[in-house]
């Protein structure tokens, strides 16, 4: 397939690789200009990126990153991704972001004649590295069917949740509970180095007991290195969990544990923490622990 990604940052520079390696021929762009990936060409602009594109890969930041990339709000449309997408293309968006903008946004590339689900993955840095990740995706069943070939290129599995905007929703309720379950990690570690336990002695209990979790196995080699380099920065997560009490609010689901979470962030961000890992979250519990 002819594919157009847009957004080189920590996860979307190891799938555009990822999609070229599998064959696609991949025109790339990125807002920061300079970054390449093997394999693929680059392109001035969205708009040029995705002319005559079958399917249209985007990964950024935020909500109103994406709305730029596809609209161009600030130019009138005038290099926006949407202005030159051919009838019958798929835009196909990874980044996590406002589930009801999504739908929204869905809603207006169908106006161009394009089609459109939202697909974020989890997986972090290394699932991206070794076509690992899960997309979980919301949209028509026939428009996600069209995307599995891509799919299958940057992951080992595809789980389709409902129509646009649901793939979202539940990517931000999982996001949630990584959320707390680390935040608990972090905790329950504070709370034993201040109580004498041996690092080691724990971390072997966790890992052979019921609170084992896959959050944790992937964070604790991290956190025992003391090494924060940004898997997942923690300015994502708390964007993240912002939309999730977003999210809720508009829903009428309670989130207090998440609310409690957020303070911590809110700390971690004021301490200039924002482009290390958010496992750095760990020193600000230690911090106030004193």
């Amino acid at each position: 397939m002819r594919v157009a990604f847009l957004g080189l940052g920590i996860m979307g520079r190891s799938m555009a690789a990822n999609l070229a390696k599998a064959g696609h021929e991949v025109t790339v762009w990125n807002r920061t200009p300079g970054r390449s990936v093997t394999g693929t060409k680059a392109a001035a602009t969205p708009k040029e990126a995705v002319a005559d594109a079958d399917a249209v890969c985007i990964c950024v930041s935020d909500t109103d990153a994406v709305k730029s990339v596809l609209f161009d709000s600030q130019a009138g449309d005038a290099d926006g991704a949407a202005a030159s997408l051919k009838r019958g293309a798929l835009v196909i968006d990874s980044s996590t972001i406002s589930p009801a903008a999504s739908v929204e946004f869905a809603n207006k590339v169908r106006g161009k004649g394009a089609d459109f689900i939202d697909a974020p993955v989890t997986g972090s840095k290394i699932g991206a590295e070794n076509a690992t990740l899960i997309f979980i995706v919301g949209g028509t069943k026939e428009a996600v069917e069209r995307a599995l070939p891509l799919f299958a290129a940057m992951g080992k599995q595809t789980i389709h949740v409902g129509e646009n905007g649901k793939g979202l929703a539940a990517k931000l309720a999982m996001n949630l509970m990584i959320a707390l379950i680390y935040e608990g990690f972090a905790e329950a570690l504070t709370l034993a180095s201040k109580l004498g336990v041996d690092q080691k002695a724990l971390f072997s209990l966790i890992q052979s007991s019921m609170v084992r979790s896959g959050v944790v196995d992937y964070k604790m080699p991290f956190v025992e290195k003391r090494d924060f380099s940004p898997n997942f920065p923690l300015r994502l997560m708390h964007k993240d969990i912002r939309l999730m009490l977003e999210a809720g609010k508009e829903s009428g689901a309670a989130l207090p544990g998440l609310q409690t979470v957020k303070e911590i962030y809110d700390r971690a961000h004021q301490a200039g923490q924002d482009d290390q890992d958010y496992a750095v979250t760990l020193t600000q519990i230690e911090k106030m622990s004193g």
